[in-house]
């Protein structure tokens, strides 16, 4: 039984929650929330079709690898990374690997930190 005020997610319990594909967002899962920051597994497949989020997050790459584009610029992505992306800004996951599992931080206030 958890304790009061701990939380634990393993990725393959959250990626078999996830919704299948045809469904809205297919490949996310919300894993935890408190407060101001929410947790969520995004394991993209196909292609990545988010658009600009309203508040700041942070990706920590569990697994896959590929291209990260944001701001109008790519960047290289593995296991153990971590990106961040401000609130608004244009980005996505491109030439990912079929293993891709990220977990997903979003925190603070609509329209990110100041």
């Amino acid at each position: 039984m958890p304790l009061p005020g701990f939380a634990q997610a393993t990725i393959g319990a959250q990626i078999a929650k996830m919704p299948i594909a045809g469904q809205v967002n297919p490949r996310s899962a919300l894993v935890f929330e408190r407060g101001s920051i929410q947790v969520k597994l995004y394991a993209p497949r196909d292609r990545d079709r988010q658009t600009p989020h309203s508040r700041d997050e942070l990706y920590f790459v569990a697994s896959g690898r590929g291209m990260f584009f944001c701001d109008g610029k790519t960047t290289d992505f593995g296991p153990g990374d971590m990106l961040f992306v401000a609130a608004g800004l244009e980005h996505r996951f491109l030439d990912f690997t079929d293993d891709t599992a990220i977990w997903v931080v979003f925190y603070g206030p609509e329209g990110g930190e100041k």
